[in-house]
Formats: structure tokens, sequence, C-alpha cells
């Protein structure tokens, strides 16, 4: 019987669900938009059901972003049911894309330019609307394919490894996220795919 590492590699994170291939470049810019949608007080199903509209749009680079306008995006973004914050996100991205464009050209060119992990993290915050939860969802499924993608887990991820004696968090944050999103935070105990590993309900 496989253990908790052999479960948990089983979860997909949310960038392998949504067909991204972080190794290439394109899809890297993909996953930031991603992560930016994630980022709000949303729902994942409304986050990724957007993703899939910008994909669909043809929005999947900062010039195609930027070339869409405002109203379009604001289109978009309701199409994907991501209401609550379409004003706010379309001005959002339209900024972020065209000070990325402006000022580094890509997100490759960026982390190239970062000195250290957390100089890539204040970089990135220098977006409007990305803070520390947006730069986290974006660098923990980058671990390993940047070198200087090393955000500190975060605390959902650091609680629900507790709970099921992961001692390695870093290696299992997208999964141990998902965990604590889908199924701790929402009483779904008896459905988790790890239920059996919990202390919580072994109390």
């Amino acid at each position: 019987m496989p253990g908790i590492r052999g479960r948990l590699k089983r979860i997909q994170s949310y960038s392998d669900e949504l067909g991204l291939n972080l190794r290439k470049p394109s899809d890297r810019f993909k996953w930031f938009v991603a992560s930016f949608l994630f980022a709000k007080r949303i729902s994942s199903e409304t986050a990724k059901r957007t993703f899939r509209r910008f994909v669909e749009e043809g929005l999947v680079t900062p010039r195609a972003i930027c070339n869409a306008g405002w109203d379009r995006l604001v289109h978009v973004l309701d199409s994907g049911g991501y209401v609550r914050y379409d004003f706010s996100t379309a001005t959002n991205l339209l900024a972020t894309c065209q000070l990325l464009l402006d000022k580094y050209g890509t997100l490759e060119q960026l982390h190239d330019g970062a000195r250290s992990p957390r100089e890539l993290e204040r970089l990135l915050m220098e977006f409007k609307g990305v803070g520390p939860m947006a730069v986290n969802i974006f660098l923990r499924e980058l671990r390993g394919i940047w070198d200087k993608a090393r955000p500190k887990p975060s605390r959902v991820a650091i609680d629900v490894g507790r709970r099921l004696g992961v001692k390695r968090t870093e290696e299992f944050e997208s999964q141990l996220v998902r965990i604590g999103l889908e199924f701790c935070k929402k009483r779904k105990c008896e459905t988790c795919p790890v239920n059996q590993d919990c202390i919580r309900r072994a109390r």
C-alpha cells in the first residue's frame, strides 16, 4: 500500500489540472495569469473556469492582454463567473502586463534579473494587484524549475502538513494547499483522499 507521499503525489496541482507544462516559458506566463485569478477571495472553480476563458480567447501573452483592452477583459472575466472582481482585475491585469513589457520584457527576464529568491518575490509584488498570496501561488509550483522560486510555505500548507505528518512541506505544498482548501476548510473529511493519514480524524 502506498504511504502518504504516494497518496499526495496522486493529487493534481492546479497547474496540472489546467493542462500547463511549467517547463515551457509560455505556460509559465499562463500560470502567472491563473495565479492572479486564484489569489482573490473567489472559488477555485470560478478561477479555473475564468482562466480557461482567457485561453479560449487567446489572452495568454502580455501583449495579447494589453491589446484586448479593459472592456474585453471585463467581458471575459464576467463570462467565467468572475463578476465580483471583474473591474479591478481587468484594471490590474492591464497595468501588470504593460509594466512587464515595459520594464522586463518577459517573466523569464524578470527572474533572471533577480539576485535572490526574496528579491524575486519583491519584484513580482511591484505589479499592481499582485500580493503575497498571488506570489506564493505562482512560485510554489515553479520550485525546481526556476532556481529562485523558493517561497516560504503558506500557513495552510504548514497546518495541513502537520496534521498529515509531512515534514517536507515544500515538496508537496501545492497538494497540501489543495487539501486544505477543498477538504479541511469545507469539513469534507470523509471524502478527503488522505483522510486515513490525518491526526484530526484519529482523535
